[in-house]
Formats: C-alpha cells, sequence, structure tokens
C-alpha cells in the first residue's frame, strides 16, 4: 500500500554535493553563489560569479592545509612542507576531489563551457571547488571550514605524509613508457585566455598514438593531468580496450628492479617528453 513515507526522495544536484561534502548551508544563497561559473553569469545579465569567493576559498584552503601539515610533524622541514602543501592544493589534487563529490553536475555554467565539457574541466573544478570552501568559510567560520578541507583532502594528506609523494605522474609515465615502448613520452600543448588568466591543454602521446588529456593553470598542471590519465589506461588496460591499442608487456609492478632501473636511467629533461621542475 502506497503511504508518503514509502516515497524515496533523489537528491538534486546541489543537495547531493551538500550530502558528500558533509555540510549544510545556513545560508544557500552562498553555496549557489560559489556554483557560478563567470561564463553563466554573462549569459544571465552579468550577476556576480564565483570568482571572489574563489579567491577567499584559495586562502582559507592554504592556510587550514598549512596549519595541518605544520603541526602533523614538528621535525619536518621547510622545503618539504612546501613541497607538501603545493601537492595538495594543485589544481589536479583539487579536482580529483571535486570530481568525487561530483561538484561539477552542481555547477552553473555557460552553454560554450556546457557544449565542451566544462563539468569536467580540471580549472572549472579547482576553481570551483576553491569558491565552495570560501563559502563554507563565509558560512560557518574557520572551524567548519577546517572540518571540510581536512575531510576533502583526507586520503591526500594522508598519501603525502606517510606514503611519499604519489602524483607525479609524469615520471612515473616516463618510466613506464620508456619500458613498454623504449620511447618517451610527448606532449602537445595548447593555451588560451589572457595572459594574466591562462588555460593550458595537454594531450600525451606514447608510441604515436594519443593516450591521455588534461587541463590545468599552468603548463606542468595539464601536462600532470595528461600523464596521470595515460599512466592509469597503461596500468588498466582491459577499461577502455576498446579505443587504445592493444598492450603486450607487463606493467610496471611485475618488472625486476634491474628493468626499472635501466627505464629510470633515461634522462628527464628531454623534449617532447621530460620531466619539469
Amino acid at each position: 500500500m502506497y503511504s508518503p513515507e514509502s516515497e524515496v526522495h533523489i537528491l538534486g544536484p546541489r543537495e547531493q554535493l551538500c550530502s558528500l561534502l558533509g555540510y549544510q548551508f545556513a545560508d544557500p544563497g552562498l553555496l549557489e553563489l560559489s556554483l557560478r561559473h563567470r561564463s553563466w553569469c554573462a549569459e544571465n545579465g552579468a550577476v556576480a560569479s564565483n570568482e571572489r569567493l574563489e579567491f577567499l576559498g584559495d586562502s582559507v584552503l592554504g592556510l587550514v592545509i598549512t596549519d595541518h601539515l605544520y603541526r602533523s610533524d614538528p621535525g619536518i622541514s621547510e622545503g618539504v612542507l612546501a613541497r607538501n602543501r603545493s601537492e595538495l592544493v594543485s589544481a589536479v589534487a583539487l579536482a580529483g576531489v571535486a570530481r568525487t563529490r561530483e561538484l561539477g553536475a552542481a555547477m552553473s555554467l555557460g552553454k560554450g563551457e556546457e557544449a565542451t565539457g566544462g563539468r569536467n574541466k580540471t580549472s572549472i573544478l579547482a576553481d570551483g571547488i576553491e569558491a565552495v570552501i570560501g563559502a563554507v568559510y563565509l558560512d560557518g567560520g574557520i572551524g567548519a571550514a577546517t572540518v571540510v578541507v581536512l575531510d576533502l583532502l583526507h586520503d591526500r594528506i594522508q598519501d603525502v605524509l606517510y606514503g611519499g609523494l604519489a602524483s607525479d605522474h609524469k615520471s612515473q609515465l616516463q618510466e613506464l613508457s620508456a619500458r613498454r615502448f623504449g620511447q618517451l613520452p610527448r606532449y602537445v600543448l595548447t593555451e588560451e585566455g589572457p595572459e594574466h588568466e591562462k588555460h593550458f591543454s595537454a594531450q600525451v602521446e606514447l608510441n604515436g598514438e594519443p593516450w591521455g588529456a588534461g587541463e590545468g593553470r599552468t603548463k606542468k598542471e595539464a601536462e600532470q593531468a595528461a600523464a596521470e590519465q595515460a599512466f592509469e589506461r597503461l596500468q588498466n588496460p582491459r577499461k577502455d580496450s576498446s579505443d587504445q591499442p592493444e598492450l603486450a608487456q607487463p606493467d610496471l609492478g611485475s618488472l625486476a628492479v634491474s628493468d626499472r632501473q635501466e627505464a629510470s636511467s633515461i634522462p628527464t629533461e628531454t623534449t617532447p617528453g621530460g620531466t619539469h621542475a
């Protein structure tokens, strides 16, 4: 028999986002503002975008992460602290956690961005999650923002503190590509936007075939994102075997130590596929 209690409430994208964030806004208007991309604003009467909240959220994020890293191990040097913080607040890392919270589905995007896959763009997702962090800070204070930030980045923080830096995908891909194909990856970069707000896209080619694509606010971020995708495909060929070359070589994890050393001995400063500082 039907009863109102038996109805299943399907969460909308923004309700789902709040659920995955573990935070409910006292002022829903702040959440709405944090999700307005400038492309949507330009098409809707030039209303305020999320850029100011992104600016605020970037600072809140930096403070929370720096404080947490500083307190986690008094023996860590300044240089390591800076490297770890950079690892955690990079556009690639932020976009990754944004995807796990389904942020893209909740964003307000213009028709152009919508048509070109804006809901999954690294730059839009990274900026969006920073704007949401800024909104949480204004809505609930530094305590609420700290809880949200540390929850968002918990797994990555653990990797950085106790597992070593794991996201240098360019180096990992270089080693694996050298072993699989006997050559280094090749990166093809494009850029757009004004000088003060460049947006970069990268495609990585292995053995003459495209294997990964990525975006970022710097060339390095775009290349790292592309390398991450390619490395993942190389490690898991069965997931998308229909649209990539067949892989006959074993995974890097199965190689002998001498083989790994041979692959890693290839120079890193190369054109076009070297590792950049």
